[in-house]
């Protein structure tokens, strides 16, 4: 269950500037990644062979960025949830960087701040500053300004 309601265009602008919430852990799971490497046709050894992965200096496998990434709509629905609304669209992402490669088996956590909010002829842009933090590690898997056009009915 989301943390944060938000139930129009009026509401929202109300937490500019503020931290909206912090998601829980997910696991990042061998077979998570497998699908992930199956669904972009992306099987690089570091990714999907254990074996030869242990010998590289991460040890195990690791994470594509891009499946980290794909998480955030998932992990952003359990902070807030939007109602009023007709659709809600991918628009963006700006800054993102990767920090810290998340290792088979690493829990993560999306935080976010919501930077800005404007109001399209009737759409909500609306800019989040993400933050996914890997549990036990000072270094986030990655940050980035993520952007959602909200169509509030």
């Amino acid at each position: 269950m989301a943390q944060l309601v938000i139930n129009s265009h009026a509401e929202f602008e109300s937490y500019i500037g503020q931290e909206l919430g912090v998601s829980e852990y997910l696991k990042i799971e061998q077979d998570r990644i497998n699908s992930f490497a199956d669904a972009t046709i992306d099987h690089q050894w570091i990714h999907t062979n254990p074996e030869k992965a242990a010998e590289s200096s991460f040890g195990t496998t690791i994470a594509h960025g891009y499946l980290t990434v794909s998480l955030l709509p998932y992990l952003w629905e359990q902070i807030a949830e939007i109602n009023n609304i007709k659709m809600m669209i991918n628009y963006g992402i700006e800054k993102l960087k990767f920090n810290q490669p998340v290792k088979v088996n690493d829990e993560v956590r999306l935080k976010v701040k919501l930077t800005s909010l404007a109001d399209l002829r009737g759409i909500t842009k609306c800019q989040l500053n993400v933050k996914l933090e890997i549990k036990d590690n000072p270094k986030p898997a990655f940050t980035g300004e993520f952007i959602f056009l909200y169509h509030f009915i």
